[in-house]
């Protein structure tokens, strides 16, 4: 019967937008391959990153931070803070997930998405941002802190994701419950990065707390005799239109 419905509801999705609905492994293979090919584009970079701490109401900013992320390519990613204010506990939050994004950019293949790490099923095709796209649930093979399961809005011309909204696959401490994650992708110049992202969670003795990071501009290294050149303003959407509840080790998953 599950099967059955599965087919069905593929059916009516090819139906309803007169192109076919590849087979799950034919999209993750896809995928595999446009992820190749962008890391093959990645030059180095230093991105411009504004964070944002919310309480439970989204009217006041408890906290700001803006950091800078510098890359280069393959796999070293370094940081440093260029400006702090309101609470302490931003700044230990924002430090957390940048020393986790440094240390997945050098092991990128234990959190890369793919069948090593987890197990794809299709849910249906939706449009997002004006793009076709195959929506995904990945569940994680293991465990992980920097595993999620959730679910995966990839393009249906290029394969390249444009959305991820997940929980950790494991839990990240004690302190931090009901951790969920929202993070968006697009393109700078050619490389196609993680721009946005949005985690909310409970943290036992403080309530409900919402951090967002949003990429304000980058200076992208041409390896040319003029040197680094600023990247034109990107215009990123913001990541949490539809999040639900989130973290504070906290988003440490996927860029």
């Amino acid at each position: 019967m599950g099967f059955l419905s599965l087919f069905v509801t593929v059916s009516s999705v090819a139906a309803q937008t007169g192109t076919p609905v590849p087979a799950v492994e034919t999209i993750v293979a896809r995928m595999a391959r446009a992820r190749a090919e962008n890391r093959q584009r990645f030059r180095s970079y230093v991105v411009t990153r504004e964070y944002k701490l919310f309480g439970k109401e989204r009217q006041n900013i408890k906290s700001q931070v803006i950091a800078e992320v510098t890359f280069v390519p393959p796999d070293s990613k370094k940081y440093a803070f260029q400006k702090s204010s309101g609470t302490g506990l931003a700044g230990r939050i924002v430090g957390r997930m940048l020393e986790s994004e440094a240390e997945i950019a050098k092991d990128y293949a234990s959190t890369d998405i793919s069948p090593n790490n987890y197990d794809f099923r299709f849910i249906r095709e939706e449009e997002w941002a004006g793009r076709r796209c195959y929506v995904l649930e990945l569940n994680p093979r293991r465990k992980e802190r920097n595993l999620v399961h959730g679910n995966i809005w990839v393009d249906a011309d290029t394969y390249l994701v444009h959305r991820t909204e997940a929980e950790p696959a494991k839990t990240l401490s004690w302190w931090v419950r009901d951790v969920r994650m929202v993070f968006v992708y697009g393109n700078v110049e050619g490389m196609w990065l993680q721009t946005a992202s949005e985690a909310t969670a409970i943290v036992r003795m403080l309530g409900q707390h919402t951090i967002v990071s949003q990429d304000v501009k980058y200076n992208i290294d041409e390896l040319v005799a003029s040197g680094p050149r600023q990247a034109s303003h990107i215009d990123i959407p913001r990541a949490g239109s539809k999040v639900r509840s989130s973290d504070t080790s906290f988003a440490s998953a996927a860029h």
